[in-house]
């Protein structure tokens, strides 16, 4: 993804358009409850009483990325819940 999104930030920036990636970390949403068994299995794995993301942090952080002047470009950001250690 981030390759991909390297070559469009290129491609296009002479139209002064922006392209970012946000990655976020453990965001608390239903994604826990509606995956596949193997992948609740793993997110059951994390350190127990972790704080995780909330979906607000993660439009907090796509609100600093656009809201940036014309001549900032933000082109990856990596969005962890303090306690995440992967």
């Amino acid at each position: 993804m981030n390759g991909f999104t390297e070559a469009l930030r290129q491609e296009v920036m002479r139209q002064r358009l922006r392209v970012s990636v946000v990655e976020p970390g453990t965001v608390d949403t239903e994604f826990v409850t509606r995956s596949r068994d193997e992948i609740r299995a793993s997110l059951d794995q994390q350190p127990a009483g972790m704080e995780m993301l909330r979906p607000e942090d993660i439009a907090d952080t796509v609100a600093f990325v656009v809201t940036r002047d014309r001549r900032v470009s933000v082109n990856e950001v990596l969005v962890r819940a303090s306690e995440q250690t992967w």
